[in-house]
């Protein structure tokens, strides 16, 4: 683990590997070595992969309750520049996703590529306004508690049934550690955030993954997702669940490390 200070919040990460840059931002439970350890270990052969804890996750600093997917963005960005990582591939699952798209928007010159798994534009872009209010109020009253409840509740939505149980054990024990006032910045920043805007102004080459097993970011989601971004490609994972990075690694690597190896192709 390495720490880095950014806008007064001090930010770990894990770094392994060496390569073109690839920054890894995980969803909205979980930190960087529960969501990211099968890409750390699995990518590091050939891209430099960095993942971080966003703030309130993991060992990173809380941020204030007034932090939302800007300042979410805006810290990442921060984050890039203090490790001067040049031009990086950007993956993110589901909060992680949303902190991408809203990092393209502020610095469309910074991401090289994106990935994004288990993605919306936002809750408030990609799900019906009911539905956005009733996912928040649960995960609010959630929020409060205690751990082995808060992680039960959670994690019946994260995996399909077919998820191997060593690994989803391993992603529960983050999930227990984690930090109610961080989670409720996270649950709320989701909520808040329509990026329907950004999509068509997407320029760089865009990964899409989403399994046909995921109940959080369900299929219908990453095809609007697909339809909106013109370099866009989907992938379907088969019979996987909304945290696919944890869930399936090998089938996760193999799509974006062939989709890497093809845009730097033909990007030249």
């Amino acid at each position: 683990m390495e720490t880095v200070e950014i806008d007064g919040l001090t930010i770990a990460y894990e770094r392994a590997g060496s390569g073109p840059p690839l920054v890894l931002s995980h969803g909205f439970i979980g930190d960087a070595v529960s969501t990211w350890s099968g890409q750390l270990d699995g990518l590091c052969d050939e891209f430099t992969v960095v993942a971080w804890d966003a703030p309130g996750a993991g060992r990173s600093t809380p941020p204030p309750d007034s932090f939302r997917i800007a300042d979410y963005a805006g810290c990442l960005a921060g984050f890039v520049r203090a490790l001067r990582l040049d031009r990086p591939h950007f993956a993110g699952l589901s909060f992680g996703a949303i902190v991408t798209l809203e990092l393209y928007r502020r610095h469309p010159g910074v991401p090289r590529t994106m990935v994004l798994a288990g993605a919306y534009a936002g809750w408030a872009g990609s799900l019906a306004p009911a539905v956005v209010t009733e996912r928040l109020r649960v995960c609010l009253t959630l929020a409060d508690l205690p751990p082995d409840e808060f992680a039960a509740a959670m994690l019946t939505s994260m995996f399909s049934e077919a998820a191997p149980a060593e690994a989803v054990a391993r992603f529960a024990d983050s999930v227990r550690a984690f930090d109610p006032a961080g989670f409720r910045a996270m649950a709320r920043s989701s909520a808040e955030a329509d990026l329907r805007d950004v999509l068509a102004g997407v320029t760089v080459p865009t990964l899409l993954l989403s399994g046909d097993r995921d109940v959080r970011a369900p299929l219908d989601v990453a095809n609007a997702l697909h339809a909106a971004i013109p370099e866009s490609t989907l992938v379907v994972l088969p019979g996987v669940g909304h945290v696919s990075s944890v869930e399936a690694p090998e089938l996760f690597n193999r799509e974006v490390r062939d989709f890497l190896r093809d845009t730097a192709s033909g990007l030249g």
